[in-house]
């Protein structure tokens, strides 16, 4: 048994492995409501290593090793599932490439020619990775049990020295891989969190060819009976390990979460404008307004709480149109201009505002105007992409400053 102490390693290794599941969990789940194979490969890629890490902590690793009763197991399912985020990296490497820095692929070619490129490359894995569970189990490497020094331990076998090399070599291939095109790809995208963690990817890749090279130096000097230099393979690989899987776990989370973020806080956003419509008619919601506790907890679903309350509101809109008056929409336009707002914002000003005047001529019983002499609202035409985007404009302006001045210029 090693003296290393085993309990940092399993508080790093569960809690990096628990982290990349719950991200491989969001990705699953985005994969699920778009089936796409980019998004499953995303999926693996992370699902794989973070089973790995989990497996290599000291605790789980003695277990396996004890229900099974071969020891050192735990060892080869390691480096298998390291192995498989090798390859799902170099297939995502090859499918972020664009289609023009692909040799001998023509643009309308390109989905093609990418999937002839991955079979090929998942071609060697396929080979090598039986190889490795060969060699493994050929080199007699299960006693003594080393969840820490397997490497510097049995590198002294000529199969598991194999075993090592290829396992280390297919890993720093895929991290320079998917890290060149990461760096390319982050390059040609607009600022925003997508590009950070393309680029945090692109970074922890590079980080983790640390662990490579120590292991390899390691494993070279251990298999040529040279000693003093396991502690690159015990504490300084496992080092450059950890740090980059963290990059690479938080450059897959960071877009997810932002979007999330960004989901959630849409869905509250509109809410005061959902609020309005229906007063306005009860008969727009499917439900009853959740409560402001609910409101707060909802964490599931946001994108598709967040879709059907922004139609909700347009319905709403059409519902108010017979009671919006022409003269709150020419004061609305006026006091944009004197505020100097840009073509979106005065839109969402002349909405909120209108809307306001329309249901307190509803609560009012004003006659609500014919067809003919209905006025529109700005924003009606706009692209389903940028729709959210305006109406949670148009709740940002609904009880602001302006639009009481506005409401004020339009009644006096």
């Amino acid at each position: 048994m090693s003296d290393i102490p085993e309990a940092p390693f399993n508080a790093v290794y569960l809690g990096i492995g628990t982290m990349g599941w719950v991200v491989a969990i969001l990705k699953f789940r985005a994969w699920r409501r778009d089936p796409s194979p980019g998004l499953l490969v995303v999926a693996l890629t992370i699902a794989a290593p973070s089973t790995a890490f989990v497996l290599a902590s000291p605790v789980l690793y003695r277990l396996i090793d004890s229900v099974t009763g071969l020891g050192n197991l735990s060892t080869l399912l390691v480096y298998l599932g390291i192995t498989s985020f090798s390859a799902g990296a170099v297939v995502l490497a090859r499918m972020w490439t664009p289609p023009k820095q692909r040799a001998n692929a023509r643009v309308w070619d390109a989905a093609g020619d990418t999937w002839r490129h991955v079979r090929r490359r998942l071609a060697v894995f396929a080979v090598l990775a039986p190889v490795m569970a060969v060699l493994f189990f050929t080199g007699g490497a299960d006693s003594p049990e080393s969840p820490l020094t397997f490497d510097t331990t049995f590198a002294t076998i000529p199969q598991i020295a194999v075993f090592l090399v290829i396992y280390q070599v297919l890993f720093g291939f895929a991290l320079t891989d998917i890290s060149r095109v990461c760096y390319g790809h982050a390059s040609r995208l607009p600022y925003g969190w997508l590009r950070r963690g393309i680029r945090l990817i692109a970074l922890g890749g590079y980080v983790a060819c640390g662990y490579v090279v120590c292991k390899l130096i390691a494993i070279g000097a251990a298999f040529a009976g040279v000693t003093g230099t396991e502690w690159l393979s015990t504490a300084l690989g496992p080092v450059f390990a950890a740090l980059g899987a963290m990059l690479i776990t938080a450059g897959f989370a960071g877009p997810a979460v932002a979007a999330w973020t960004r989901r959630r806080r849409d869905y509250q956003a509109l809410r005061p404008l959902w609020d309005l419509v229906y007063g306005a008619d009860r008969r727009l919601a499917l439900e009853d307004p959740p409560s402001a506790w609910t409101e707060r907890l909802a964490f599931r679903d946001l994108e598709w709480r967040t879709a059907r309350r922004g139609l909700e509101i347009r319905d709403g809109q059409l519902t108010l149109r017979p009671w919006i008056a022409p003269e709150t929409v020419t004061a609305a336009a006026t006091v944009a201009e004197r505020a100097g707002l840009d073509a979106a914002d005065r839109a969402a000003l002349t909405v909120a505002t209108a809307l306001r005047s329309a249901v307190a001529a509803l609560n009012t019983g004003t006659e609500p105007r014919p067809r003919e002499n209905q006025t529109p609202l700005p924003g009606l035409d706009t692209e389903p992409v940028d729709e959210r985007a305006h109406l949670v404009r148009v709740a940002g302006y609904l009880y602001a400053p302006l639009t009481d001045e506005a409401l004020a210029v339009a009644t006096g």
